[in-house]
Formats: structure tokens, C-alpha cells, sequence
């Protein structure tokens, strides 16, 4: 899963005269200024970004599929009087979790 969004690195880069951004399979690279080589974003600058700027539109969106699988799993178990909706969406919420985890940078 993307954790930073494309324009959240490229705002970076602008900022910190830093050009050519190059994403490879969520590795994100770029000419620092003066370089002739392009370097890896350095993983402090990521990890301030994501502080600054929260969630990307597709954690957003896992956020909200699993509140609302929790949500219709009580109403479920409510009207069934059964536990099992509550335990599949304990199961849906419990595999989305580990996606919202940000790799180590």
C-alpha cells in the first residue's frame, strides 16, 4: 500500500531545491541540489512528511472499510443475535491494521 501520496514528495522536493523525483515500487529517489546522481529520499524527510500530512486518500479509505464493516458486523449480531458478524469483522479489521503499518523508511 502507498502510505505517501505522489504531490506530498514532489511539494518536498520543490521545497528543498531537490529535482527529478523518481518513484520505483515505493522507493522514492531525486537529484539533490548540486548531485549528478539521484539519491533515496532521506527517511527523516519521509517520516516528517507523513507526520505533517497524516493519511494518503488509500489509508483513508481502509480507515473507512473497516469502521464501517465494524459497524455492520454489531448491527448484524445484534438483530441475529450471533456472535459470528462480530468475529468476521474482527477478522476484516485485524488484516487491515498490519496494511495501515508504514514500513520501516
Amino acid at each position: 500500500m502507498k502510505h505517501f501520496c505522489e504531490h506530498w514528495i514532489q511539494e518536498w522536493c520543490e521545497e528543498n531545491g531537490w529535482t527529478d523525483l523518481v518513484i520505483d515500487s515505493g522507493n522514492y529517489w531525486a537529484f539533490p541540489p548540486g548531485a549528478v546522481m539521484p539519491e533515496p529520499i532521506p527517511p527523516r524527510a519521509l517520516k516528517l512528511i507523513k507526520a505533517n500530512k497524516g493519511f494518503c486518500f488509500e489509508e483513508k479509505l481502509c480507515v473507512a472499510a473497516a469502521l464501517v464493516v465494524s459497524f455492520s458486523g454489531s448491527i448484524c449480531a445484534y438483530v441475529i443475535k450471533s456472535p459470528i458478524p462480530l468475529v468476521l469483522a474482527f477478522s476484516f479489521t485485524a488484516l487491515m491494521v498490519p496494511l495501515l503499518e508504514v514500513e520501516e523508511v
